[in-house]
């Protein structure tokens, strides 16, 4: 379990299909600012799974349940095909946003984990998490300036319509 009682918990669903010198979840796990899950049944029961094509837009509705349970991302490979799916927990996709890390930059919804566990963070409330957990990357910052508009809108949202609603401005 992480350290920080306070705090969302991360976990990354470590697939192992990315390059070990780009994972951005490695890093976090090295700095002790996520868990790792082998497989998806060690994944806390209730946590919210971040995942491309999830059952409904994450909103402040989560909330709940990721301070609760934890917040996890798949942690794989784009070029490994689609992302699979993470059966008996609670998918969320992400809103519009851009990426800002260097294999990615500028492209919507080609996120690293750390900017997908960022990016939750911020609609969540835990603006202040997700600042330290980019800080561990030199583009991290970049990430918050790019999507700085988006993210407050969405963090502003109280349901999910109202992320949806807000998303439509952005895209």
């Amino acid at each position: 379990m992480s350290k920080y009682h306070d705090r969302i918990r991360l976990i990354a669903l470590m697939l192992e299909e990315c390059d070990p010198k780009r994972c951005t979840a490695r890093r976090l796990l090295r700095f002790e600012l996520a868990d790792a899950a082998r497989r998806s049944r060690f994944l806390p029961r209730g946590c919210v799974v971040l995942h491309p094509t999830g059952e409904h837009v994450l909103s402040p509705l989560d909330r709940a349940a990721a301070e609760a349970h934890g917040l996890a991302v798949v942690d794989s490979s784009w070029n490994a095909g689609p992302v699979p799916a993470v059966p008996r927990h609670p998918s969320r996709a992400l809103p519009f946003l851009l990426a800002a890390n260097p294999v990615n930059y500028g492209k919507p919804f080609l996120l690293s984990s750390v900017e997908a566990f960022a990016a939750a963070l911020s609609i969540l409330g835990h603006g202040q998490q997700a600042e330290e957990i980019l800080s561990k990357f030199g583009w991290g910052r970049q990430f918050l300036v790019l999507n700085s508009e988006p993210l407050e809108s969405y963090a502003l949202a109280a349901t999910r319509e109202d992320i949806l609603a807000a998303q439509a401005e952005f895209i």
